[in-house]
């Protein structure tokens, strides 16, 4: 019910994770990512404490292939999971239950990984990479560039509602967490709009929470 990609930005080691599905508020079930460490997209048959497990054991040391073949002997039923990684090296890792659901696939790339469930065909995964490698510029342009590729391929068999996309960097929060959970229009879209909102205000929401002495002005009456 799910397609989505890791990714990392090789100049700035920026983490992002993108996803939509079928389901509602899927962002919030199944996107993870920590600043210095890696991001983690657990799907299909969720089991919310995989991200946040899988990042534990890449902050531990792990590079992302060992992060998953440990995700394996800890999780529980990893038979009906799809979890996807990647760490500070831009190392991938992918583990696809049998038991996934529908047309399941993925691929791997330089700095990307994607998998997908419950797909309208077999290539959405590899779209997706190739998408986000084609394209260039900040990370969250090419994390939307790469979810629209999948779109383009086929996507999920079935309309998607939700969508959303994370973005991590040197600071222990996400600097961007856009989620559409639930439209009958396209969520891509959706995050999309909102990114271009968001973007150009993104540093300046980092700096008020640093340092509010000098972060640029609120734009806001009494804001003088």
């Amino acid at each position: 019910m799910t397609f989505s990609l890791v990714a990392r930005c090789a100049e700035t080691g920026m983490f992002g994770v993108a996803i939509s599905s079928s389901s509602p508020a899927v962002a919030a079930r199944c996107s993870y990512a920590r600043a210095g460490v890696g991001a983690v997209a657990s799907q299909n048959i969720t089991d919310p404490t995989l991200g946040p497990l899988a990042l534990d054991l890449m902050q531990g040391g792990m590079g992302a292939p060992e992060a998953i073949a440990g995700l394996r002997d800890l999780g529980r039923h990893m038979s009906y999971r799809q979890v996807l990684a990647i760490d500070t090296h831009g190392r991938t890792a992918i583990h696809s239950g049998p038991n996934s659901l529908g047309i399941w696939t993925q691929a791997e790339g330089r700095d990307v990984a994607s998998g997908g469930n419950l797909l309208a065909n077999d290539t959405v995964p590899q779209a997706i990479v190739d998408g986000f490698t084609d394209s260039t510029g900040h990370l969250g342009d090419r994390l939307l560039a790469a979810m629209r590729a999948g779109l383009a391929a086929g996507g999920e068999a079935g309309p998607v509602h939700s969508a959303g996309m994370m973005l991590v960097d040197r600071v222990p929060w996400p600097v961007a967490d856009l989620r559409c959970d639930w439209t009958e229009g396209c969520p891509i879209e959706a995050v999309g709009e909102a990114w271009a909102v968001y973007k150009p205000q993104l540093e300046a929401y980092v700096q008020r929470a640093l340092d509010p002495t000098r972060a640029p002005s609120y734009g806001v009456p009494g804001d003088e």
